[in-house]
């Protein structure tokens, strides 16, 4: 039996600029640990929306979302960010590295916020993550000296530092080229079939999403669709 790690129910926001509209509608679904879920749809849709209510970051929805079992809809501030830390990784379109600090520090960064491990642990972590995603040889290099695609494997392994429950991404290879997107998509592979890592990333690359275990689409702020394979309904 699949393990839920998420679940909405009738999720709705409105937007109020220029003038009132409902940007998402009724959004109900489900995913299991260990998958690899895009969502599509054109410019406008509503899914960028949908992943930043997911991620726990924005709190003025209707409906109920629900993360690991537990109710997320209408806890504290405080409580959210304790989620968002633990069981939330984020990979974004830019990496968003600090230029200065070395692959090692910037992996760090998000452990030591925490504040769960000692320095020396989450070190030693933090060259694990690297190690996995074929990194050890740049790990003392400053970020600013590194390519696009090194950049970018470097921020999915500091989003992978706390070990979280969902990786989160916002069109992770939209600023890359082909090569380095096929080197992305088989990370996020390789982290969902050997470590069962559940990852969730909106995308405008259609044959990253074919390549997804499933595929939900978003039109006019409604579920279009769940895709099991690519074209099946």
């Amino acid at each position: 039996m699949s393990e839920l790690v998420l679940r909405t129910e009738a999720i709705g926001k409105y937007f109020y600029e220029p003038v009132k509209f409902r940007v998402l509608d009724d959004i109900s679904f489900e995913v299991n640990k260990g998958e690899f879920l895009t969502m599509v749809g054109k410019s406008g849709c509503g899914k960028s929306t949908l992943l930043y209510l997911l991620s726990t970051m924005d709190t003025d929805y209707d409906g109920r979302l629900f993360i690991d079992n537990e109710l997320v809809t209408g806890q504290s501030e405080k409580k959210l960010a304790r989620i968002r830390n633990e069981k939330i990784g984020f990979v974004f379109q830019f990496h968003y590295l600090l230029p200065e600090f070395t692959s090692l520090k910037n992996v760090m960064l998000p452990a030591l916020k925490l504040g769960k491990y000692s320095p020396e642990e989450i070190e030693h972590r933090a060259a694990e993550k690297l190690r996995l995603l074929d990194l050890h040889d740049i790990m003392n290099k400053p970020a600013s000296k590194l390519s696009g695609g090194q950049q970018q494997r470097v921020a999915i392994a500091r989003a992978l530092i706390n070990d979280p429950l969902i990786i989160m991404g916002d069109e992770p290879t939209g600023n890359l080229d082909s090569k380095n997107t096929a080197i992305v998509f088989d990370i996020f592979k390789m982290l969902t079939t050997e470590h069962q890592q559940t990852i969730i990333a909106v995308t405008h690359d259609n044959d990253f999403a074919k390549s997804s275990d499933r595929t939900i689409e978003l039109q006019d702020g409604r579920l279009l669709s769940h895709k099991k394979v690519w074209g099946e309904v």
